[in-house]
């Protein structure tokens, strides 16, 4: 078991090779948006933490010609998407989710379908407060909303224990 536990670490650390400060970062929920045959275009979305001050300045993909991070914000009454040239700032110990509208990863010029159930390998580019970048190696789930949360399982709570008002089991 304990073989196994560091063939594991193993693998995963020569998967995952990044620099120190792209280890201080963390990424989760990831997953791009399914595209059917012709749709050039989709996005990407994901929860990034940093634990120092930092910024997300480049994305790329082998999957489409152009990557890019993209904000969709109001302006008056429409809503408009426009990208971040300056790049998305990471502030120390705050998630930062890029999610349908708002901030997100538009993945343009795709070069095949995105079908539901396959992965899709993305780079993010990290620039720290001294402007030193590396770059952050992921794979996102693809498929038509966010990958499923974990149920709220009440089989080990103590039911006698507290009240759940008119909620039934």
């Amino acid at each position: 078991m304990k073989f196994a536990k560091h063939l594991i670490a193993a693998a995963l650390t020569a998967v995952c090779s990044v620099s120190a400060f792209a280890q201080n970062v963390t990424v989760t929920d990831a997953w791009a948006r399914a595209t059917v045959q012709g749709q050039k275009a989709t996005g990407a979305f994901m929860k990034i933490t940093a634990k120092d001050n930092a910024k997300l300045v480049a994305i790329s993909s082998p999957v489409a010609g152009v990557a890019e991070i993209h904000e969709m914000k109001m302006d008056k009454d429409v809503m408009k998407m426009a990208a971040l040239p300056n790049g998305l700032d990471l502030p120390a110990g705050k998630a930062v989710e890029l999610k349908p509208g708002g901030y997100h990863v538009m993945l343009m010029d795709l070069k095949a379908p995105l079908t539901k159930d396959t992965t899709v390998p993305m780079t993010l580019t990290l620039q720290d407060a001294k402007g030193v970048k590396s770059n952050f190696e992921l794979k996102l789930l693809v498929g038509m909303q966010p990958p499923a949360m974990p149920s709220h399982d009440h089989s080990t709570h103590n039911h006698s224990e507290h009240s759940h008002g008119d909620h039934k089991h």
